[in-house]
């Protein structure tokens, strides 16, 4: 990979993806909370413990909702071993998430949101809130199975093994509190079933229960893009969130696909100036960015695909990327 701002240039479009997305919340500034569909966390008191792994998963995505806890944390990845402080709360129905790092480069992640859907508006069709919609829409792409019982962070926990049915993306591992559902320890492991990266709480400080609403993001049409991928892995859709961002110009595109637990983000934008990078495959952290320069739209341009996903899967994204007839205009 070119040194300099090129590098800065890939670590931004990362960064941009990271604050797009956080299990399930998306800053969705500009709701009529009058008018805007919510979900009562108080509700999650009143279910007993679940008795199959999906019910498990749903719980634990509800829970990283409505749960308000601090927390220190320590991750471990290619990128080495860093500690992090942790926060979550709600405020008038809007979810703050800050994750800080205490080690290394001086690092704050914050995001504010809504519960985001599983999918842009179609019609009639169901744009179902999206701790509920994965938990279905999962069934046919990874096999769930409850793998018993361990302590961590002076907790109980229960472990959730989900597992691909399939080469085209990674397995979860997930040690889930007994008492809140929140997730206490996750792995990520590789195609090979190596271990990717290991993401683990150790200390979790009184979490409550939110004892109130949480605002759902409203529907949203899909935006009419002059370019698409032409092939995605299976059970892959595009993802009803903002990615309009500060840290990169208005003339690059960005659209974000999910297959519930796996993400991809895709940008295109033309290809002019010295900060570009070199086409292929490149590693910023645990994440892989394939880098392609394709003729698109009576111009070059420059086609990334970011992801923690096996490298050939974002290589095939990025190739299949299309324009269509008629469109030969500039990005929207």
């Amino acid at each position: 990979m070119r040194q300099g701002r090129p590098t800065r240039r890939l670590g931004g479009m990362l960064a941009a993806a990271l604050l797009t997305l956080s299990s399930g919340v998306v800053a969705q500034p500009g709701a009529d909370p009058d008018q805007e569909e919510r979900f009562d966390c108080r509700s999650l008191a009143e279910r007993g413990p679940p008795d199959t792994a999906l019910g498990w998963l749903e719980r634990s995505l509800w829970a990283n909702h409505c749960y308000e806890f601090q927390a220190r944390a320590v991750r471990i990845g290619g990128d080495g071993v860093r500690s992090l402080a942790l926060s979550h709360d709600v405020v008038e129905g809007v979810e703050r998430e800050v994750a800080r790092f205490l080690d290394g480069p001086a690092v704050v992640f914050e995001r504010r949101g809504r519960i985001g859907r599983l999918s842009w508006a179609e019609g009639d069709a169901p744009a179902p809130a999206s701790p509920a919609g994965i938990a279905e829409h999962l069934e046919g792409l990874y096999r769930l199975q409850l793998s018993g019982e361990e302590r961590l962070a002076n907790r109980n926990t229960i472990r959730l093994d989900i597992e691909p049915l399939d080469g085209m993306r990674y397995g979860h591992r997930f040690w889930l509190d007994t008492a809140t559902g929140l997730p206490l320890k996750q792995i990520l492991l590789d195609e090979q079933g190596r271990v990717v990266e290991t993401f683990q709480i150790t200390e979790l400080r009184q979490p409550q229960l939110h004892q109130g609403e949480i605002g759902v993001d409203r529907r949203r049409a899909r935006p009419q893009d002059p370019w698409h991928p032409a092939w995605l892995p299976a059970g892959f859709i595009p993802q009803p969130v903002e990615t309009r961002s500060a840290r990169h110009d208005d003339d690059i595109g960005h659209r974000v696909y999910s297959d519930g637990l796996a993400t991809l983000s895709l940008f295109v934008e033309p290809v002019e100036g010295p900060d570009q990078l070199i086409p292929g495959m490149h590693r910023l952290g645990v994440s892989h960015a394939a880098v392609r320069h394709r003729e698109l739209g009576g111009r070059t341009r420059q086609v990334v695909v970011m992801g923690e996903l096996p490298p050939g899967v974002l290589l095939r994204v990025a190739d299949s990327v299309e324009w269509q007839v008629g469109d030969e205009g500039g990005m929207p």
